[in-house]
């Protein structure tokens, strides 16, 4: 309500005098650095807010029926909050360091949710491996910041963009990889993509692309195609067409929501089970979930009318607009990413929802009355009886329905060249640097949709015409392309043999070895004084006389 509220206001304000900075608090003073807690309201905040509020309430009421009996039911919803609390705090900060805060408790979060059934060893590792993955680019968009900072002498963001083209070639350079590396290491980009196909418990356009085609697992495709659709939005933002890039993530937003909470549904289902290769005939038992995969699926693929369409192709549009070899190259790998969006978007569709009900499938579904337990019940013991016939309740449908019209509808809210409200009330903050013409538009649309379709149709020929035929999937694919076993042999298994090393080498016989030696000294003078405490009077008597000889000895001797 508040972010419909603000875009109401805003919208009554000239382009020109949508930007409301606010500093709320004063921190503390150092030179000229100034730390505050600014927040800055302009289209750009504004279209962020609605986006986070808006998916995040629906994914709220959502959980409130998938969660529903759950032990730890109030863990998750406070961690749910602090994640969007992150996110609107992210999107609005008005200076530097609320952006490195927002960014560190996003990160912080999503840490929480992942490792969210902490009595999973696989969701620990999740969480420990999103953590360190995330790190890596927290740390080079700190130093990126720690020198933006120190280049224009403020925090403040209306003061630091009009300086952020005069700092130098290498300072530059410097700055925008950093950034560059913590955007990658959020969004799961190559080549920091490995975490988030495990925090499912997601890779660049193309590859993405290629490894969800394998895929057994139904949260993990859908992770894949989240990291291939982020490929295009880092696409159009590295082409200078800011406003298309924000127009798929709204959309993006839209239908992969979907995707995910219909997903949950058939996991709520079929006692957590979110192997493909069990599911099969559910189009009959789940009607309701099945068409809201589809519309889902579609939008994915950028068919028309659903919103992919509109916001994918207008990134493609952008990039065959751009021209020069590496503008066209990136169109062609648009035009291939499309194809195996629709590809692995119907496979999953088709392996779930096609074909005869699978016995896994019947024995939980069929039956009148089923038992199971949720995938986040399932570890505590909670058996969960329904008289139906798998469809969620009412409290997780109606979200579903919700998003699945958005999704469908939602992407006609701008169509290029003929209204561009989103391009428009972005133009203040993000103008784009590159305009498509109509012939580009045209030509990017059919071709995009084409290829779509004709991954589709060889989804269909394969996991539905000849379903009992699949072939093979390629070990390239499987082991995602490598990269946990590259990781492993350059990092992960040198920093072990150099920790052994040092152990070894090191601190067992230095530390370890000059405290046991600082202990035995200890002991050894304790039993030594100890054997003094004899108990006879007579060798006090002694030692008293021995020590009154000694102080005789030494006050003459200094006289």
């Amino acid at each position: 309500v508040a972010a419909v509220v603000t875009f109401a206001l805003l919208l009554g304000d000239s382009p020109e005098d949508r930007s409301h900075p606010s500093t709320l608090w004063h921190w503390l003073t150092a030179g000229p650095y100034d730390f505050s807690l600014r927040i800055l309201v302009d289209p750009l905040s504004v279209f962020m807010m609605l986006i986070v509020a808006g998916v995040g309430c629906l994914i709220v009421a959502y959980s409130v029926g998938y969660m529903d009996g759950d032990d730890e039911e109030r863990r998750y919803f406070a961690y749910m909050a602090l994640f969007v609390f992150s996110m609107l705090l992210l999107v609005q900060g008005g200076n530097l360091l609320i952006l490195l805060v927002g960014w560190g408790l996003v990160g912080l979060s999503s840490y929480l949710l992942i490792g969210f059934w902490h009595d999973r060893p696989s969701a620990v590792a999740a969480a420990k491996k999103a953590f360190v993955m995330n790190a890596i680019g927290d740390a080079t968009m700190a130093l990126a910041l720690f020198l933006l900072i120190q280049r224009s002498g403020t925090l403040d963001f209306e003061r630091v963009f009009p300086q952020a083209g005069s700092f130098g070639g290498w300072a530059n350079n410097l700055i925008a990889l950093g950034l560059l590396g913590g955007a990658v290491a959020k969004s799961a980009q190559l080549p920091l993509q490995t975490w988030l196909p495990d925090a499912m418990e997601g890779a660049t356009l193309l590859m993405a692309g290629l490894i969800a085609l394998v895929q057994t697992d139904i949260k993990r495709v859908i992770a894949y195609s989240t990291m291939s659709q982020i490929g295009y939005m880092f696409l159009a933002v590295g082409i200078g067409a800011y406003a298309n890039g924000m127009f798929h993530l709204m959309t993006h937003a839209f239908f992969k929501a979907l995707l995910f909470m219909a997903g949950g549904i058939v996991i709520h289902a079929l006692a957590g089970e979110q192997d493909l290769r069990k599911m099969g005939g559910l189009r009959t038992l789940l009607p309701r979930t099945y068409w809201a995969f589809v519309i889902g699926a579609l939008a994915l693929a950028g068919i028309p009318p659903f919103s992919g369409f509109f916001s994918k192709d207008s990134i493609l549009a952008a990039a065959l607009a751009n021209g020069g070899w590496y503008g066209y190259l990136l169109w062609a790998a648009g035009i291939v990413g499309a194809f195996l969006t629709g590809l692995y978007a119907f496979r999953m569709l088709f392996m779930a929802f096609w074909g005869e009900p699978s016995p896994f499938v019947r024995e939980h579904l069929t039956a009148g009355s089923h038992a199971h337990q949720r995938e986040g019940h399932a570890h505590h013991g909670v058996d969960i009886r329904h008289q139906h016939a798998g469809e969620a309740p009412f409290s997780m449908a109606w979200t579903v329905a919700v998003l699945a019209v958005l999704a469908a509808f939602g992407g006609w809210i701008q169509f290029a060249g003929l209204w561009t409200p989103i391009t428009n009330w972005l133009e203040p903050v993000a103008p784009s640097l590159v305009d498509a013409s109509g012939v580009q538009e045209a030509v990017s649309s059919v071709v995009a949709v084409l290829v779509g379709l004709a991954g589709i149709g060889l989804a269909w020929w394969i996991y539905a015409a000849h379903r009992a035929k699949a072939p093979r999937p390629l070990a390239l694919f499987e082991r995602k392309f490598y990269f946990d076993e590259l990781y492993d042999a350059l990092f992960y298994r040198p920093a072990v043999f150099l920790a052994t090393g040092l152990y070894r080498w090191v601190e067992r016989p230095l530390v370890f070895g000059s405290v046991r030696e600082l202990a035995a000294a200890v002991r050894d003078l304790g039993l030594g004084t100890g054997r003094l405490q004899s108990g006879l009077v007579r060798t006090y008597t002694l030692a008293i006389a021995a020590s009154l000889a000694v102080l005789t000895i030494v006050f003459v001797v200094v006289r």
